[in-house]
């Protein structure tokens, strides 16, 4: 199997995004027995750690062991009152492609979802461990944020993009659903921007990332040594004194004149409908009053995902509206266990031969139309596993926590 194959979507949706230059660091690391020491690189600075996504051949797209290794390494300084703060970036042009979805099919084509399962639970436990981590942690999203990218920084205090960042949950073109917490965090954007960012896959920049939310600072690349510096002195978690401190680098950019951002008010009118048969229909009736390009690539979007995937997706957001961070990943936990079991509808790996694997992007979605899956289809991706030796996501306990982790549960 192609090794680079996790990101081969990446590469395909961002090819545009410019190589930044190589990253020149001293890079301390910490002995570890699960593996994974390679593959996440640690700088040790008074009060900071810095940690650094390193599979930049495969823009940096999260392993088990990557997975493993920022739990333990997220655990460890949370119980260390000498460090304060955390720093997150990626090795090479992505901070991170997501999460390694090829390497979970062959393990499940090789009759053992479970195996697919464990890659799951412990990514969404990371997932929960940054939403309600009592140190601030600082993302640095300079390069590609995909899928799971998302999930390992959107979740932290503080999320720096640049003009080099791109953003996009890409899920439904896969045969899968906006995961890692997105239920909860695209369901928190303006408006009903979160429907439409998580039925199409769009793509953001940094500019669109700062303005609905998923990032907090918007600092131009060239600035970012300077903010690294900056940071590494730091001897507090106060959020205010760091929110501050990347403040003084900080730009507030300009959306450029196409932006989705810009069609506000035709994607509340749209995407607030109750059924993605809907919004296709009023997305439609939009196109007909007037010729926006921008209009026909959203449709045209929508009707190349799994149908599938687009209806679990909608009602997945629109329950996390109401949820805590720890509940829609339970949610989402169980959705991915039935989409790995394939009983319904097999669109994921489906998707993941003609994306990733073969590359021939032409998946053969099954069932084919949206109006083949009945509300109960639906609802069996929301129930438990019927599976004796199956469990419920088991988020870990958590005390002490700061106020603005305490709002998410």
């Amino acid at each position: 199997m192609d090794e680079i194959s996790p990101v081969a979507a990446a590469i395909n949706l961002l090819v545009s995004v410019q190589i930044p230059k190589k990253l020149k660091t001293t890079m301390a690391q910490s002995s570890s027995n699960n593996g994974g020491t390679d593959q996440v690189l640690v700088e040790v600075r008074a009060s900071v750690r810095t940690m650094i996504l390193n599979r930049p051949k495969q823009l940096n797209a999260l392993s088990f062991p990557m997975i493993s290794r920022l739990l333990e390494l997220f655990h460890a300084s949370e119980g260390d009152s000498n460090v304060k703060m955390i720093i997150l970036k990626g090795n090479g042009r992505a901070f991170c492609a997501g999460g390694d979805v090829t390497a979970v099919v062959h393990n499940v084509r090789q009759g053992n979802w479970k195996l697919g399962a464990d890659y799951f639970r412990e990514e969404f436990t990371l997932n929960y461990l940054m939403a309600t981590y009592s140190k601030p942690q600082v993302s640095i999203l300079n390069g590609i944020v995909m899928g799971g990218g998302l999930g390992a920084s959107v979740h932290g205090r503080f999320r720096v993009a640049t003009e080099k960042s791109v953003c996009a949950m890409p899920e439904t073109a896969l045969g899968l659903f906006p995961d890692v917490g997105a239920s909860y965090f695209y369901s928190r954007l303006p408006g009903f921007f979160g429907e439409y960012a998580g039925l199409t896959g769009a793509r953001l920049d940094g500019a669109e990332m700062l303005a609905c939310g998923l990032a907090t600072h918007f600092v131009p690349s060239e600035r970012l040594p300077f903010l690294e510096q900056a940071l590494a002195k730091v001897n507090t978690s106060d959020p205010d004194v760091i929110s501050t401190i990347i403040s003084r680098f900080s730009d507030i950019p300009k959306l450029k004149a196409e932006s989705p951002y810009h069609k506000m008010k035709i994607i509340d009118r749209c995407f607030s409908r109750r059924t993605i048969e809907e919004i296709i229909s009023s997305l439609e009736n939009e196109a007909l009053n007037k010729k926006d390009d921008w209009i026909s690539s959203t449709i045209q979007s929508l009707k190349k995902a799994s149908p599938t995937s687009l209806k679990i997706s909608l009602r997945s957001i629109r329950e996390g509206r109401l949820q805590g961070v720890g509940s829609c990943l339970v949610r989402e936990y169980r959705m991915v266990c039935h989409v790995l079991r394939g009983e319904f509808s097999k669109d994921f790996f489906e998707g993941c031969r003609a994306l990733l694997i073969d590359k021939d992007k032409n998946p053969k979605w099954e069932p084919s139309r949206l109006e083949l899956i009945r509300d109960d289809d639906v609802d069996r991706y929301f129930s438990k596993i019927d599976d004796e030796d199956w469990e419920d996501l088991k988020l870990p306990p958590r005390s002490n926590l700061p106020p603005y982790a305490i709002a998410k549960l």
